[in-house]
């Protein structure tokens, strides 16, 4: 087969292919971002980080976990996976004999389908979507995919030191209720306040992301969480360290939130709140490990949950934009408009069953070899053809 040949046949990963870990990892994720921005849709006279703060004792309970283990943590690990799909497009299409512009031209056509995509999910549906951020990202990204090892890390970490600096720029002491953007009294209304924010949110966003992009990009070109057992000088540190900085970065803030200290000065919460996000990253990266290490010990022989949680992973783009779907029909006002009724434990209820009902139908459609159709649409908008394989996003 020659070299041409090679590269127009090269499309994503067969589903027998794919390696246990990254499936797994963004399976797990997915509920924890279901539960990262489903608490934004909550009024309240008084609102930090995004919760209530007029809550019961159980709600003060759950803020304190999810505050702990799910905010500014799930989204790194979504970035580092997006890094490392990308890293492995990269490697397939090389190694199928397409040159480094062909690859670029492929991977933008992939980030212009997010960008895209991202913008009919942020006017119509939910308006946090991040999905045109990762777009811009990868846009301006695919350049770093030639870089040297030692660029990506030096680079990574410029920008984990730039979004480590005091602010107020952190979402985690944010003091803002939910707008017209959130919950519009109708459909022209959202049009009319999320049009504005969507730029912002799509340009800023991949300066908090790049980090966990490019150690992404790192980590596929290694194939760390394909290959676990290879790499386990690397992945138990990451585990052990990543989750202990996290929880230790992020008690300050969700100790003050849920109500178990008082609020401090503005100066103090200038420190604690970038301290919050920058240590979310590396629970994004202990997370990762973490999983990663869990699909090498279960191995081959793993059960139907574990294959449920793994067919959402091979879904996650589908999986994602359920969730906004259910965010729309349950919090605005002119679907569900259950937003006043629900406080921090019955809203992380709804997130919760509604990522076991994305795990439901993601295992039905995994049991007759169904194809997301995000996934679908992605594969042939990037490849330009039709496939039989499981497009990883």
């Amino acid at each position: 087969m020659t070299s041409l040949q090679s590269a127009s046949t090269a499309g994503p990963t067969g589903l027998r292919g794919r390696a246990l870990g990254p499936d797994l990892a963004r399976g797990f994720m997915l509920l924890f971002i279901a539960l990262a921005n489903s608490h934004y849709f909550i009024p309240a006279d008084s609102v930090l980080g995004g919760f209530p703060q007029d809550g019961s004792s159980l709600d003060n309970v759950f803020i304190l976990l999810i505050a702990t283990i799910v905010d500014g943590r799930a989204f790194p690990l979504f970035g580092l996976l997006f890094g490392y799909g990308v890293a492995q497009i990269a490697r397939r299409q090389s190694e199928a004999g397409r040159d480094p512009r062909g690859v670029r031209r492929l991977l933008r056509r992939r980030s212009l389908f997010l960008v895209v995509l991202g913008f009919v999910d942020a006017m119509l549906f939910y308006v946090g979507d991040i999905l045109a951020a990762y777009g811009v990202l990868l846009f301006l990204g695919v350049w770093a995919i030639r870089w040297k090892a030692r660029t990506l890390l030096i680079v990574a970490a410029l920008f984990f030191v730039l979004t480590s600096l005091p602010g107020e720029g952190s979402l985690a002491i944010s003091a803002d209720a939910p707008d017209a953007s959130m919950l519009p009294p109708n459909l022209f209304a959202a049009f009319e306040a999320r049009i504005g924010v969507f730029p912002v949110i799509a340009l800023l966003g991949p300066i908090g992301f790049a980090a966990p992009f490019l150690i992404g990009l790192w980590a596929g070109r290694r194939r760390v969480l394909e290959q676990p057992e290879q790499h386990l000088r690397l992945l138990i540190p990451t585990a052990v360290v990543g989750i202990t900085a996290s929880i230790a970065g992020a008690l300050p803030v969700s100790l003050m939130l849920s109500g178990f200290i008082g609020k401090p000065s503005q100066d103090v919460l200038e420190l604690i709140g970038p301290l919050h996000d920058s240590t979310g990253v590396l629970g994004g990266l202990g997370y990762a490990a973490v999983v990663v290490l869990i699909a090498r010990r279960i191995g081959r022989d793993h059960g139907r949950i574990t294959q449920a949680i793994a067919a959402v992973g091979q879904r996650s783009l589908s999986c994602y934009l359920t969730q906004s779907v259910v965010w729309t029909v349950a919090f605005t006002p002119y679907f569900g408009d259950l937003s006043g009724h629900l406080g921090v434990t019955t809203t992380a209820l709804l997130a919760t069953m509604t990522w076991v009902g994305t795990v439901c139908l993601a295992y039905w459609m995994h049991l007759r070899s169904y194809r997301g159709p995000m996934e679908t649409l992605v594969r042939r908008f990037t490849y330009g053809r039709s496939s039989g394989s499981i497009a990883a996003v």
